[in-house]
């Protein structure tokens, strides 16, 4: 399953600053494993084609990556916000990049000339953003935050700007996490008032009136279809399936739920025994990947209502080296450590930081073949996906 391994430590000092090249190293494995830089990885996204990678080092930039044979090359930079970057989405056909942070904007950015352009977005929050995310049909854009509610965006071309509706309604505290039913209307979100709940995003002004779905046929603008309070935690990231039948969520007590539409919006929950998970996507329409606090992915299984197990731990762990060291190791590990174990303070996986975010790389929703994760530890790792 695994084929890589964690970059060589030594690589940091040749990354971090203002470093645009990054050597994709491989080690024991043959999985891919980069390392940018020695900031924490707050959220990243792709490219159509996964040519480019657009990442942001827990700052308030977004730095793009471009990949010429097996070096990762910067390319551009995009400042404009003032404040940590905290999410970012990149629309495959329009080519068009969302960013939001903790300055309470959101900016959309178009390449023009070789040059990103950005565009403010009128979000109307007064708290920071938290996460965001376009459409399928790209014509609009969801962004949770701190103030309580959900901004959906679109574009208005008789004023040629970015004009935002509020989702409010029973929304309690922060909105943590979001994603889109393929029908392009329904809107799941994750909050921290331990809530998962399923809104209608339709907007009248440019889209046609949505027929009826599995989670309701009535859809105005901010209807509640889908209101779940027994989600025992914080609400770290919702996904649904590929038909958008089903919806699954992770939340901070180390459980994973999923509700089922077409069972009358059953719910079915697994407690774990691992650190709560952060982030999670469908593989397939039952396989579902999810990781977090553990530092590696975790594949479940959902076969209908009551009928959700966990199946693996994905990829392999990480090898370590126990060959006799030499003795100015011995002393550089007294200094460093205050021990002389070469792996006292290392992880036997990948990543040596839990896990922020997970992105399908290649395949499509219903059978993906291989998805990315970024971490605290600054590193980007390709999995391939097999169920």
């Amino acid at each position: 399953m695994m084929k890589g391994a964690y970059p060589n430590p030594d690589a940091a000092g040749e990354v971090h600053g203002h470093t645009s090249s990054l050597r994709v190293r491989k080690q024991i494995h043959r999985e891919s494993a980069l390392l940018f830089g020695l900031e924490p990885l707050s959220c990243h996204a792709w490219n159509k084609d996964r040519t480019q990678i657009a990442v942001s080092p827990n700052s308030s930039t977004v730095n793009i990556y471009q990949k010429k044979g097996k070096e990762w090359t910067k390319i551009h930079e995009l400042k404009e916000h003032s404040g940590r970057i905290t999410g970012i989405d990149w629309a495959p056909e329009s080519n068009r990049i969302v960013t939001c942070a903790s300055d309470r904007n959101a900016y959309v950015w178009m390449l023009k000339d070789g040059v990103w352009k950005p565009t403010l977005v009128l979000v109307r929050i007064n708290r920071a953003a938290t996460c965001v995310k376009w459409s399928p049909q790209e014509n609009k854009f969801a962004l949770g935050s701190g103030a309580k509610l959900i901004s959906v965006c679109y574009f208005e071309k008789e004023n040629d700007w970015w004009l935002s509706k509020h989702i409010k309604k029973g929304i309690c505290s922060t909105v943590l996490s979001l994603d889109w039913h393929p029908n392009n209307i329904l809107l799941a979100a994750g909050s921290a008032d331990l809530h998962c709940r399923v809104f209608s995003a339709y907007i009248k002004e440019i889209e046609d009136k949505p027929g009826p779905t599995p989670w309701g046929a009535k859809m105005p603008f901010g209807e509640v279809l889908l209101e779940h309070k027994d989600c025992g935690g914080w609400v770290h990231s919702v996904a649904f399936s590929p038909s958008g039948d089903s919806l699954a969520w992770v939340s901070h007590n180390s459980a994973i739920s999923v509700a089922d539409a077409t069972q009358g919006k059953e719910v079915t929950q697994l407690t774990t025994d691992h650190l709560p998970l952060l982030s999670v996507f469908y593989g397939s329409e039952t396989e579902i990947v999810a990781a977090g606090h553990d530092c590696c992915p975790y594949q479940f299984s959902y076969k209908g209502p009551g009928k959700l197990e966990f199946v693996k731990k994905l990829g392999l762990t990480k090898q370590t080296s126990k060959n006799s060291m030499s003795a100015m190791q011995h002393f550089r590990n007294l200094d460093k450590k205050a021990t002389t174990d070469e792996d006292d303070n290392e992880l036997n996986t990948l990543h040596q930081n839990s896990i922020t975010q997970l992105r399908i790389v290649e395949g499509q929703k219903a059978n993906v073949d291989k998805f990315s994760s970024v971490g605290l530890d600054g590193a980007l790792v390709m999995w391939d996906f097999k169920p």
